[in-house]
This record gives structure tokens, sequence and C-alpha cells, in this order.
């Protein structure tokens, strides 16, 4: 009778995941045993703790990685320069989305709802809200997702990949039907989000299978060494590996964004509470697209030269995938009308750049990959955040006119996201406007902006793989997107701003009451301020805000109460360093070049 023997684990090498996995665990007991007027604190000083943590053990361990990779667990967790600095990357995007998610406006409410699993319109629902219920169990979720995401670029072992997957899924399926306000579409949101990610998990586990089958393990790394040695023959077996290899990607790609299986990002992304979004749009993108790189170019390794036809094959996917996918992006994000809708097809644009680098197949795609990580996951958590401080807000005649941060004469109702409620935002908050501009401008690659440095990584990755083509096709679809970008700063600069009758604004789009007694989407909004707010205690009741013909709706912005001005001011300022001064971070993400240990 063999004896077991307990594996030998380098601890120290899984510290950046043990940390945030474990201060999710910390947060769901939190919930049981922390009283509920310190729960929401508790709550956000271990979330930004445990991000913090698992940066600073990052750090710690970048001079070692760098000089000797590791794998750990037997090799289902694989530490190289590449895998630690996409690490990094998601954790200090996190650390910054968080910042989004934990603020609350001059009014004394966050975008969640006081009880997510209320049916909108409900009694239960407006007893929930006078009750003053908080959803702080979103902390423990997103610290779950952050872990998840972290593992899923990390590892070239198949299994553990899918077990990721749905770690850093599942939480953000829930999380997508939270918003306080636009309930219903919150939850249809989640619904198409949670529906679509099943089929494409269900894709990247029926690649594995064919994987399995043809080499009899899930390792990439061990399939490509195989290979190289002669001791997985590709004759007759090759249609196995590229179908299984095909079928991951599918699944990657679809968390990635790209076309044709980016149908669910216009609508998650508006559905969803704007901070969430800036959350996923930034952290997901990061770890999909390392985890693709890993996929790829781990099978490269042995692949390319035993059989150039294969890699051939999957190049040529990759390369119209992001032909499509920067067409889709740029062309319909160019007629969008709504901001949130408009930062998708953006992300959606983004994705097909950055596979423009990654279908080049070169030796400094992995660098250039983590750069265009980092500067678009910054901005894009800054102009997410600045979408939550831009709302629409009801005033009676007679009452002044408020310019600047939010009065208290008014009642705050939900976003303004209509692109030309926007017009005249630059004289009413001149320094939110620019910290704006200067993230368009970064997804935009201007030059002197991180996304321009971000891009030319991008492009010369292509270039050195002999796509040139391919390279100019992405700088044209980045004039168009240039286009769009400047049309949104056009409106918020120079377009005067307009008062809109209340009786035009449709009660969905304002989370706005018509009636105080019916049911659906349009009786889930209630207000911020005097009127949504008990006067004293500031705990939010369940009056209904209805808005009539007297009224009328004006586009203001409201005070952060810290944590998003924060945030923006973070995101702005690195994403001029890494503009300006790039060289620090490039030789770093140049040492990170090395994914295979």
């Amino acid at each position: 009778m063999n004896e077991f023997v307990a594996p030998e684990i380098d601890w120290l090498a899984l510290a950046p995941l043990i940390v945030v996995l474990g201060a999710g665990v910390v947060g769901v007991l939190l919930e049981a045993f922390v009283p509920a007027r310190a729960r929401r604190v508790t709550q956000i000083v271990l979330t930004l703790a445990a991000l913090a943590g698992g940066l600073a053990f990052v750090v710690y361990l970048w001079p070692q990685i760098v000089a000797q990779p590791v794998q750990v667990v037997g090799g289902s967790v694989t530490l190289t320069p590449f895998a630690l600095g996409a690490q990094g990357i998601i954790a200090l995007l996190a650390f910054l989305g968080v910042l989004v998610v934990a603020d609350r406006t001059a009014t004394g409410q966050d975008a969640f709802a006081p009880t997510a699993s209320a049916v909108p319109g409900t009694s239960y629902e407006d007893l929930a809200r006078r009750s003053g219920l908080e959803q702080t169990e979103i902390y423990p979720l997103l610290l779950f997702a952050a872990g998840g995401m972290m593992l899923f670029a990390s590892t070239d072992d198949l299994i553990v990949m899918f077990i990721a997957l749905e770690v850093l899924s599942l939480p953000l399926y829930v999380l997508c039907a939270t918003a306080r306000r636009r309930r219903l579409l919150s939850q249809e949101a989640a619904a198409k989000y949670f529906l679509l990610g099943a089929f494409a998990s269900a894709l990247f586990i029926f690649g594995v299978a064919l994987i399995y089958g043809f080499a009899g393990t899930v390792r990439l790394l061990e399939i490509a060494q195989q290979v190289q040695q002669g001791a997985l023959p590709l004759e007759g077996m090759s249609a196995l590996l590229v179908a299984g290899v095909l079928l991951v990607t599918v699944g990657l790609l679809f968390k990635v964004g790209a076309v044709p299986f980016h149908a669910w990002t216009p609508d998650v992304y508006t559905g969803a509470p704007t901070p969430i979004t800036g959350f996923m749009a930034a952290c997901t993108k990061a770890a999909a697209v390392a985890a693709l790189v890993e996929v790829l170019y781990r099978i490269s390794i042995g692949v390319q030269a035993v059989d150039p036809e294969i890699m051939r094959q999957l190049q040529v996917v990759i390369v119209v995938v992001a032909v499509l996918t920067m067409a889709v992006g740029t062309v319909i994000g160019s007629v969008q009308t709504d901001v949130k809708r408009l930062l998708a097809y953006s992300s959606i644009a983004h994705a097909g750049f950055l596979l423009v680098g990654i279908a080049g197949f070169g030796p400094q795609v992995q660098s250039s990959t983590l750069f265009y990580l980092l500067a678009y996951g910054i901005a894009t958590i800054g102009a997410f955040a600045v979408v939550t401080l831009v709302r629409e807000r009801r005033v009676t005649p007679g009452a002044p006119e408020d310019n600047g941060p939010v009065a208290d004469d008014g009642v705050v109702l939900g976003e303004a996201t209509e692109i030309a409620q926007w017009a005249g935002l630059g004289r009413k908050a001149p320094w939110l406007t620019a910290a704006f501009a200067l993230f368009l401008l970064s997804m935009a690659g201007i030059p002197l902006t991180a996304g321009f440095i971000a891009k030319f990584g991008a492009f010369a990755g292509a270039t050195s793989g002999g796509l040139w083509w391919l390279a100019v096709l992405g700088v044209l679809a980045s004039v168009v997107a240039v286009a769009f970008y400047l049309r949104l700063l056009v409106v918020m600069v120079f377009q005067p701003g307009t008062v809109e009758p209340a009786s035009q604004v449709e009660p969905v789009e304002t989370g706005v009451s018509t009636s105080s007694t019916g049911g659906g989407e349009g009786s889930t909004g209630e207000g911020e301020g005097p009127t949504g707010e008990a006067a004293a205690g500031g705990v939010a009741t369940a009056t209904k805000v209805q808005v009539t013909a007297a009224q009328r709706v004006v586009v203001t912005v409201v005070r952060s109460r810290g944590p998003a001005a924060v945030a923006i001011a973070v995101c702005a300022i690195a994403t001029v360093i890494l503009g300006v001064f790039p060289s620090l971070v490039l030789n770093l993400v140049a040492e990170a070049s090395k994914f295979v240990p």
C-alpha cells in the first residue's frame, strides 16, 4: 500500500492569490458577525487592504520570479514574469475599481439596490429602502472575482483555468443585477451575461476535452514540449488539436469581448451598475487577454517547429477576429448616443487593437500587451468613474439654477447617460471634464497619453510578425475611433447646455416613478437629497419621485465623498505619466516577456 506524499507548496509564491481569495472568505464571515452599522466600512477596508496586500506581494516576488520562474502545486499555477505582471495589473485596477464602487455621493447613496433580490416595484423593495439596508455583500464578491482573474492569468492547466473562469464569472453575473436604478434593465443585463457566459464556458470545457483527447494532458506547456520532442505526432491528429484550441480560444474571446462574441458587451455595460461596469471592463479584459496569450503562445512553442501549418491556421483566425472586432467597435461606436454604450463599443474596438498585436506572435508581444492592458484599464476605470457623477436633477420653477455641484433644493435622479445631456458640462465641472477628456484622448491614442504608447506597441508587434497591413488597418480604425471620442468632447466643451422639459423625459431613462403605486421599471426610481432621504439620519425612504409637467430635469454633477474623486485623480495622473515618461513601466514589462518557466 503506497503512502500518501504531501506535495511541497511554495506558499510565498501563492501569497497574492491567498491574500485576495482569503480576504473574500473573511468578507463572507463579516456579513454574519459584524453589526450592520459597521459592516460597510469594515468590508471596504478589508477589500482595499487585501488588494493592496496582493499588489505588495507581487512587487516583493518580482525580482525572484524574473530571475527564476516557478511552478507551484504540481504546475497548477505557473508563476512567470508575464503571469506575475498580469496579477499585479489586475490587483491595481481592481483597487481603483473598488474605490469607485465604495463611493457615495453628497446625497448619501451608492450605486447599489438595498436588496438586489427584490422584484422591482414591490412593497418588499420599498420596505428594504425604508429600512436603510445596504448591499455590503458586493465587496466579498469583488474579491472573489479579482482572485479568480489573478488565477485565470497565471495558469496553463486548462482545468484550473476553467475553475478560475467560473470563480471570476459567477460574482460578476450577480453584481450586474444589483443596480439601484433601472432595476429591470440591470437584471436583464445579468441574465444575458449569465446565459451567454454559460454558453462560452461550455465551449471552453469542450475544447479542453478535445485537447485532452489529443495529448492525454491538460497542461499546455507539456503538450508543446511533447510535440516538440516527437512524443505526440501531429499527423492525423492535428484536426483534434486545432479544434480544441479554437474552442478554448472562443471561450476566452467571449471574455475579451471580441467579434463575433461581443453581443453581450453593450447591453451588459449599459445595464450593470456603472462602478461594476468599470471594474469589469478593465479587470476582466486584462485577465482574459493574459490567458489568451498564455494559451496561444505556449501552444506555439512546440507546434511551430513541427507543423507551421497549424500555427498559420490559428493566426488566420486571430487576424480575422481582430479585423472584424476593430470594424464593429469603431463603426457602430461612432453612431452611439449613449455614453455607456459608446464606451462599450470602445472596449470592443480596443479588444481588436489588442488582437492586432497578439496576431503577430512576436517575442515582444507579451510586454506590449501588459502595457496596453494597464493603460486601457486606467483610462476605462477613470472614465466610468466620471459617468457615475453626472446625474439628472429634478427642479421646480423658481428654483435656482445649479451650474456646479448639486445643491440641496433639487432631487437627484439617475445618471445622465445620453450624450446630448452632456452639453455644456465643461462649464459646470471644468476639472471633471478635463479628466474625462484626458481618458478619451488616451483611448483614442493621442500622443503624450498612455494610449499612444500602448497602441504603438501593439501595432509594432503586428509589424514584427510580418503583418504590416494589419497594423495599417489598426491605424485606420484608430482614426475612425478618434472621431467619436472627439464628438463627445465637442458636446461637453463647445455646445451650450440645454434644459429638457420633464414631460419629455422617459421614466425608464431617468429612473423616475410616474405612479405612486404602479409596478415595473418606471416605479423603481427613488430620489436622493431631501425628498429621497429622511431629513435626519440620511436613511432613504420609500418616497416615490414624480416629475410633473411644471417641473423639469437638468443635468448636474454631484459631489463625490472622496473615493471616486481619488480614483479619477490617480487615473488621470497615471495616464499622463505613462504617456510622457513611459520608460520605467516599459522596462518592467520588458522583463515580463518571459512567460515560460
